[in-house]
């Protein structure tokens, strides 16, 4: 996918015209904050949940290094291979040689975030190796030719009618819009692959350094036959989603799915921590973890932005967010979407290819209200849309491309309300001019076009607060108006 700022007006633009779209994404997004907001309320005390999810990824953060190498550690002497890819394509190039050297010809995914950041099937394709997602969701935007619109849903955009006529074109069976058919379908379809597959590939929601455990949440049970079906189980992960301790993960799998789906638990929980071992009747011949970086470690160097990889990728950030639910997860052209997207992307991408998303945000904060972890989302988003016009003072961690240009007329603008607010003499009758001019402005003119096109401009004061304030006083002063006391 390819970021530009010019690009992603148009295609926010049109999904905003977008009526059916938009219809799927107001009623899917309603009932999941829903569901959530539930499931927090029968909680004794949901914030404090959050708060400990938070302090539990601060702390992994702050000890990443030494943790990673005590999972690789714990994890070989279990019989897990463990491969450390710097960048996308290395890991690519992980996966592949993999599976050329186990002679695979049909490769089946559970659900991973990673992946597509890898752009893996693409890869695997072009090196003669099919790619098939075993996640519904996933399932259903591979047979579309799309990629996921959201992390945790990845189909949620489209409506069953919709998916209906898609099973009926790509899978050339009777079309039908009953749920259970339709899921009976992809149940048999998926099936037969998992049988003929080679290799099973994963995510990972997290790591455990302690026990040398991967974790793996599902509802749909394909992630558990993606890792012991396939005689080859290859884990995705990026350096972030390890944990200290097997008793940290309850708190965080309580706040993840509450948050994603509003269940108490997930239907699957896999907890892998070995290849098959003598006596054992299922379970892969070999598993590799595969641990990527691909620009986290630079995020990981700034102390503010390192919060972003606190992320547990609940999606409840989405869900609640009026910028998301609007125009869904195709409109950003980026794997990361909604809030976590617009601070994820640009630190891995670079401000000059990026920065335009930290720009698409009300900052009305509910997306830090409902973080599990509890990121502070408004903030971060505050910092890099500072570094995206302005260069980083020294000392500072810089991103690549801190102190991209901005717009001429941004600049002119902000360089001129510096003048003014500097200068009381020019302030006063900046103010002033405003209050005479200030009615009869245009309703929709220049660079406030399209933001008045569905607003009121705001109309500016006769006489300042300053200038009523004096009046006030002077009057006080003459007794023509008496205080309270009196």
């Amino acid at each position: 996918m390819q970021l530009d700022a010019k690009q992603f007006k148009r295609d926010r633009a049109a999904a905003l015209e977008n009526k059916p779209l938009r219809r799927n994404l107001e009623r899917a997004m309603t009932t999941i904050r829903g569901r959530r907001n539930e499931r927090f309320s029968q909680f004794v005390d949901g914030e404090a949940l959050q708060w400990i999810g938070h302090a539990i990824k601060r702390n992994a953060l702050a000890n990443l290094p030494d943790l990673l190498e005590q999972l690789e550690e714990q994890l070989t002497s279990r019989g897990i291979q463990v491969h450390w890819a710097e960048t996308t394509g290395d890991a690519n190039r992980i996966v592949k040689d993999i599976a050329k050297r186990r002679g695979v010809g049909l490769v089946i995914k559970g659900k991973s975030m990673v992946s597509e950041e890898m752009e893996l099937n693409d890869y695997l394709a072009g090196h003669g190796i099919e790619a098939l997602e075993a996640d519904l969701g996933e399932f259903i935007v591979q047979l579309a030719g799309e990629p996921p619109s959201h992390l945790v849903a990845p189909a949620v955009h489209l409506s069953r009618q919709e998916i209906a006529v898609l099973f009926h074109d790509e899978l050339g069976e009777e079309y039908t819009e009953d749920i259970q058919a339709m899921t009976a379908l992809a149940r048999r379809v998926l099936r037969e692959k998992f049988q003929q597959a080679g290799m099973g590939v994963t995510g990972v929601n997290f790591a455990v350094a302690e026990t040398g455990t991967i974790a793996l949440v599902e509802n749909e049970g394909n992630g558990r036959m993606c890792t012991t079906v396939p005689p080859v189980h290859v884990a995705l992960m990026g350096i972030e989603k390890v944990i200290p301790r097997l008793d940290e993960m309850s708190p965080l799998i309580r706040s993840l799915t509450a948050s994603a789906t509003g269940q108490p638990i997930s239907t699957y929980f896999n907890w892998l921590s070995s290849p098959r071992r003598p006596g054992e009747k299922d379970g892969p011949e070999e598993v590799h973890l595969v641990i990527l970086d691909n620009g986290r470690s630079s995020i990981y160097a700034d102390e503010e932005l390192r919060e972003t990889l606190d992320c547990i990728r609940c999606g409840a950030c989405l869900n609640i967010c009026p910028v998301y639910s609007r125009i869904g997860g195709h409109a950003y052209s980026t794997v990361y979407m909604g809030p976590i997207g617009k601070i994820l992307t640009p630190q891995l991408a670079g401000l000059e290819k990026g920065g335009h998303l930290a720009g698409a945000s009300t900052l009305c904060g509910a997306c830090y209200e409902v973080c599990p972890v509890k990121i502070p989302i408004p903030d971060l988003l505050l910092r890099l849309r500072r570094e995206g016009v302005q260069p980083t003072p020294a000392g500072i961690a810089t991103l690549k491309g801190a102190g991209a240009k901005a717009s001429l007329g941004e600049a002119m603008v902000w360089k001129g309300w510096r003048v003014v607010h500097n200068r009381p003499a020019l302030y006063k009758l900046m103010t002033r001019l405003l209050g005479f001019a200030g009615r009869t402005l245009p309703k929709r003119m220049g660079p406030l076009r399209e933001w008045s096109a569905t607003r009121d401009l705001p109309k500016a004061a006769n006489r300042s607060l300053h200038h009523l304030l004096r009046d006030r006083s002077n009057a006080w002063e003459a007794g023509k108006i008496r205080s309270d006391s009196e």
